[in-house]
């Protein structure tokens, strides 16, 4: 992982508007300008996906039933937009511009949360009802579409589904939680960023641990919803090496010691996933999700997730 120039959008006027993200999705409110400190990062953030993510956006932007409204920069989103691409599902991106929500993504889902799944139903699929939080989605995806490779979680194995249930639940609520946490560490807070790095590399290592030993990937030459859900905080492990002092102090090869397979497993993962055509598909310009995510290495993000980070809880 290697450390880019730092790259500033120049700032719009604040607005008092703040992004909300929930676990699994980004909910938007408005609050007061006035609240903590409030990083103008929030309202200047570009509207629409760059690069190879762009170029996947404009290709589904097309009228169809099936609607995947979700912002560009949220790596809840990217788990839906990666199980989209991997089966090659048809359907519409719709990009949410979470300062300016459009009535009809209201009227769909008026609690403002990306991603959302705008999946046709009843009489000639006319209506669209919504489905929301990301594993849902992806979980849904892959049993709808179930004929479409690849089957991101295992048929015919009950205890091998459940399995992979487990440890989406850990990342989920261990690996995502100690990412936040380290990227919010400011010197101020009750904890050490030593601690906070300790307790992110535990949880990966953890999970490495439980990884198929051939690889590539979590279930070894198989490809699977496991491997979808961490992908998207893989990929912005750099943010912590760009914002913090000693980055995600993952050790150098040839010097884990007694860890050294865990890491040398973890590499091989890492290459894998970061290479993997659907996740290059839905990534932006880096420079993007660096100014995007300072407002968490600040620590004055407005989002549920920062805020739970913030306060020490359970992320919602």
């Amino acid at each position: 992982m290697h450390i880019l120039k730092r790259h500033l959008l120049a700032p719009s006027p604040n607005k008092g508007i703040r992004a909300l993200q929930s676990k699994g999705s980004n909910r938007i409110t408005t609050t007061p300008a006035s609240r903590r400190r409030m990083a103008s990062v929030d309202t200047s953030l570009p509207a629409k996906p760059t690069g190879a993510a762009g170029d996947f956006a404009a290709a589904h932007a097309g009228e169809h039933p099936l609607k995947l409204y979700g912002g560009w920069f949220c790596p809840f989103v990217q788990r839906a937009w990666i199980v989209l691409h991997e089966k090659a599902v048809a359907h519409q991106y719709v990009e949410i511009n979470p300062y300016r929500k459009a009535p009809e993504f209201l009227a769909l889902n008026p609690r403002g949360l990306v991603p959302t799944l705008a999946v046709p139903v009843g009489d000639g699929d006319k209506a669209l009802k919504p489905l929301y939080e990301s594993s849902i989605i992806c979980e849904y995806l892959d049993e709808a579409y179930g004929d479409a490779a690849p089957q991101l979680l295992p048929r015919g194995n009950p205890y091998e589904r459940a399995r992979c249930r487990l440890w989406i639940d850990h990342v989920g609520g261990k690996i995502v939680p100690g990412f936040y946490k380290l990227l919010q560490h400011t010197p101020e807070k009750g904890y050490s960023i030593e601690e906070a790095r300790a307790n992110l590399l535990g949880q990966i290592k953890t999970f490495v641990k439980e990884m198929d030993a051939g690889g590539p990937w979590f279930l070894g030459d198989r490809f699977s919803l496991v491997d979808v859900m961490l992908a998207p905080w893989a990929k912005r492990l750099f943010l912590i090496d760009h914002y913090k002092p000693g980055g995600v102090g993952i050790p150098a090869e040839g010097t884990a010691g007694e860890d050294e397979d865990v890491w040398n497993r973890w590499r091989a993962w890492f290459q894998a996933i970061t290479r993997r055509e659907s996740v290059l598909n839905t990534w932006s310009a880096d420079e993007m999700y660096i100014e995007a995510y300072k407002r968490y290495a600040e620590d004055t993000t407005q989002s549920e997730v920062g805020q739970a980070t913030r306060k020490g809880e359970r992320l919602p």
